[in-house]
């Protein structure tokens, strides 16, 4: 098996033939003020057979971008759609709407459920929105390697269940902005972290016994964020201080061979 970052949270898999992605974007302007198309994103590098999702934020659903790169029927297994009203819904709405429109193979997948997609083995783990939105994170199995997907997960106290059934894990892609967000609707606003900072992503690497862990869901290239949206200031060397020897930094587009 062998991952390549696709930048933000984007990632590929391919193995025995087969190829997946997870979190794919190729539209960053819903975060991003001023973004310029293409920067700091690449497309995977072939058709993609099998789609995961870790939850509706624009972010994180492309789901133009997944209809481009898609074969015909190819599943997208996603989590549950929110609870409540509308304005609950407010940031998992349009992605939403835009899965409908494009048409495609969305399946919802309950947490700790298992699929075989192709060539791999996907078990949709448990996750912790910061904004209270449904969130999975994703565990992907094939040649007898592991990978981890963690979305924009917080710090939970799910690590420990999920390294009893599949630590050690051979890369871990794990969120590393500590974003603090102030939206509109989820007002009177936290002061913490709604996803993981460097120091806890390499907490959980290190929990789920991490041959390789790399940071993601941030992107240096594009500093101009929406307002309400503050990042650390480098998520990269923060990171690699916390991880020690398990973090391996991949620039956007660099593949990691697990067979290696």
């Amino acid at each position: 098996m062998r991952v390549r970052r696709l930048g933000w949270a984007g990632v590929e898999i391919e193995a025995g033939g087969g190829r997946l992605v997870i979190d794919y974007v190729r539209d960053l302007s819903p975060l991003f003020t001023g973004w310029q198309p293409g920067a700091g994103l690449v497309r995977p590098s072939g058709k993609v057979t099998a789609a995961l999702l870790t939850h509706l934020h624009r972010d994180h659903t492309d789901a133009a971008a997944l209809a481009d790169v898609l074969t015909p029927g190819a599943p997208v297994l996603r989590p549950a759609p929110g609870h409540g009203d509308d304005l609950d819904n407010v940031t998992t709405l349009p992605a939403e709407r835009a899965l409908a429109r494009h048409e495609l193979a969305a399946e919802v997948v309950p947490a700790w459920s298992t699929c075989e997609v192709g060539p791999f083995r996907v078990t949709a783990v448990p996750a912790v929105d910061g904004l209270g939105d449904p969130q999975l994170n994703w565990v992907v199995q094939a040649d007898g390697q592991r990978v981890f997907h963690g979305g924009d997960t917080m710090f939970h106290g799910y690590w420990w269940l999920i390294a009893r059934r599949f630590s050690p894990v051979d890369a871990v892609f794990l969120p590393a902005n500590g974003a603090v967000v102030d939206a509109p609707h989820l007002q009177p606003p936290s002061p913490l972290p709604a996803a993981m900072d460097p120091r806890q992503a390499a907490a959980a690497a290190v929990i789920l016994d991490a041959r390789h862990a790399v940071p993601m869901h941030y992107e240096a290239e594009q500093p101009d964020k929406i307002p309400g949206y503050v990042e650390v200031t480098d998520p990269e060397r923060e990171f690699r201080a916390h991880a020690g020897g398990r973090a391996r930094v991949l620039a956007v587009g660099e593949w990691l061979d697990l067979a290696a």
